[in-house]
């Protein structure tokens, strides 16, 4: 029997936020189950499935978008038998064209147990406060 634990919380994050930062497309939604939903404040409706956020990202791709770095911080993962919830600050740098943006954000995922694999449900990004 798999056991979900914090420290399989977290190496699935560290793996997810890895393909992110690489702009690794296939790694990086092969965390995620196809119906995963999606709330990302800039957008202006939810994604309501896989499909819908690879359409949206394939967008950014063709404008000349990429990611440069990011990282994970204060991060607190929630454990409820086979889903867990972790919480976390992402600081991203991206560019498009050669122009760079850097963002605070918080986000929250959602894994639950698929077999032995750990997959992301739900994410839901929020704008952070900078740190000064």
């Amino acid at each position: 029997m798999t056991t979900l634990t914090s420290d399989r919380v977290l190496t699935a994050t560290d793996d997810l936020v890895a393909a992110f930062a690489a702009t690794d497309t296939a790694a990086y939604f092969g965390a995620f189950s196809p119906d995963a939903t999606f709330v990302f404040h800039p957008e202006p409706a939810r994604l309501n499935d896989r499909a819908a956020y690879e359409a949206l990202w394939a967008s950014w791709l063709a404008d000349g978008w990429r990611v440069v770095s990011c990282v994970s911080s204060d991060r607190m993962v929630q454990t409820y038998g086979d889903v867990a919830v972790l919480s976390h600050t992402v600081d991203t740098v991206t560019s498009v064209g050669g122009e760079q943006t850097s963002t605070r954000e918080r986000e929250t995922i959602v894994f639950v147990l698929d077999g032995d694999r750990l997959v992301a449900v739900h994410e839901h990004l929020s704008t952070a406060p900078a740190v000064s």
